[in-house]
């Protein structure tokens, strides 16, 4: 097994910082920390990737979706399980989905669909934090103790000249982390949003050419002070310093950057397509940036699209869960569908996955009880109104692209969507299908935590989907 060394000892990158740690990072000088193994150590691991490494988008439905009113729907049940909507045809023979979802019906043969996701964690921090680190998290902690695959992948694929970051989250997304690796590899953050009028991205690109001057002549006064310094350097830590600085400088002065978050670039009609609001915008940039060779992207759908509440969290005190469904699949169906739609369209679909899913479904058997306060999808405090609670006995995914086998449906749950029944899949099977996808060998990594112990990236192994590994 592969460790990565006592990660204590390891140097810190600039990750997301803001505008003023990431200048003062870029300017400070890092003589005291040690950078060329770690830089050599990288670039053998890109060397030894693909010539054009895949990329994964995740798009995460904080809270936890509905999986009767989406992937799985349940005409058959009793009316205190099936709810008031139907499901309908796609143009995938055997896929029906929920007819809040006409959208991705229309694009059913680019997707396949898991229907039987099951994990052990029945609050949102436990449920994030099980399917992206692969440990059987049952407490509840904002940030995970392991790193998750996003933040792991990240730190194999970081090194080497780039002008844009390699993990970008729209905006990031909650309880993920990377524990121990440090923040160096948490995403870098897109937290405004897209489909605003003034939308712009702080720390990508220097707008203001005197700044850009002034900056300039700061790191040449630097250099000039370090001179003596890199005179009797044997070890070459001053040029690993000159590669980190100019990680920085890319950062803030690439015109690649620059144009990669522009999402003004884009024609009104493919805006248009994707919806003019945050969430089909965010889905358009996180195009753009794979495109543009970003390799992991999340973008979270959550805030007022949501509901009342701002998430996918559908007890009865927060929303009435089939208004909330209701109001927020009119923008997720078609934000979704044309991501599916552009990745295929632009032939991006064999080196690009996207991963659709929450933390995990909703129970199904529908209770009532007072709303807690009234707002979109939730009627005046104290009207008692349907909801579902919590389910990871029963999650449902969505797979595109990836050079995945699509128009399919996975596995299965019982008639009221309380149990899989066939074709069980777990969270260790879940991440070994992503870091297949990414060229990760999760059976022979660990990295060490704070301990100095090494922790396997994938703790309790797994399986990649069978079903997802071939397309004819």
């Amino acid at each position: 097994m592969i460790r990565s060394g006592d990660v204590n000892s390891l140097p810190k990158c600039p990750g997301p910082l803001g505008r003023r740690e990431l200048l003062r990072f870029g300017l400070a000088g890092l003589g005291s920390l040690s950078l060329p193994e770690l830089l050599n150590w990288r670039a053998q691991a890109r060397a030894a990737s693909s010539p054009e490494p895949t990329a994964l988008i995740v798009v995460w439905l904080q809270g936890g979706a509905s999986h009767l009113e989406t992937y799985d729907p349940k005409p058959l049940a009793a009316s205190d399980y099936r709810g008031p909507f139907s499901p309908i045809h796609t143009n995938a023979e055997g896929l029906d989905i929920c007819e809040l979802l006409p959208h991705h019906a229309r694009v059913a043969d680019r997707f396949s669909i898991l229907r039987s996701m099951v994990h052990s964690g029945f609050c949102h921090q436990q449920g994030t934090q099980q399917l992206f680190t692969g440990h059987p998290v049952r407490v509840l902690k904002q940030k995970p103790d392991h790193p998750d695959l996003l933040s792991i992948t990240h730190r194999l694929r970081s090194g080497g000249a780039r002008n844009i970051p390699n993990y970008v989250g729209i905006p990031p997304t909650s309880y993920f982390g990377s524990a121990y690796l440090g923040p160096s590899y948490e995403p870098f953050s897109v937290s405004v949003d897209p489909n605003a009028p003034d939308f712009n991205v702080p720390n990508i690109g220097l707008q203001d050419a005197g700044r850009d001057s002034r900056v300039r002549e700061r790191i040449d006064l630097r250099k000039k002070f370090d001179q003596l310094r890199r005179d009797v350097d044997d070890l070459g830590q001053m040029r690993a310093f000159d590669t980190f600085e100019s990680l920085a400088w890319n950062m803030l002065t690439s015109a690649e950057a620059s144009h990669a978050f522009d999402i003004r670039q884009e024609d009104a009609k493919t805006r248009d397509r994707y919806g003019r609001n945050r969430w089909g915008q965010q889905c358009l940039l996180a195009r753009r940036l794979v495109e543009a060779g970003v390799d992991l992207v999340t973008t979270q759908f959550s805030g007022p699209l949501c509901g009342r509440v701002g998430n996918w969290d559908d007890h009865a005190v927060n929303h009435n869960v089939f208004e909330g469904m209701k109001h927020r699949c009119r923008f997720y169906d078609q934000a979704v569908a044309a991501l599916i739609e552009d990745i295929y369209d632009r032939g991006l679909d064999r080196r690009v996955m996207v991963v659709v899913t929450g933390e995990f479904g909703r129970t199904p058997k529908i209770n009532y009880q007072a709303s807690t306060g009234g707002g979109i999808a939730s009627a005046n405090k104290g009207t008692v109104q349907p909801g579902r609670d919590h389910w990871p006995r029963a999650t449902s995914m969505l797979f595109s692209g990836g050079g995945i086998r699509t128009g399919q449906v996975i596995g299965a749950t019982d008639i009221r969507g309380e149990d899989a029944t066939d074709h069980i899949v777990g969270r260790g099977d879940f991440l070994a299908t992503l870091y297949r996808h990414l060229g990760v060998d999760a059976e022979h990594i660990a990295f060490d935590n704070f301990a100095g112990r090494p922790i396997p990236i994938l703790p309790e192994g797994g399986t990649p989907i069978p079903e997802l590994l071939s397309r004819s």
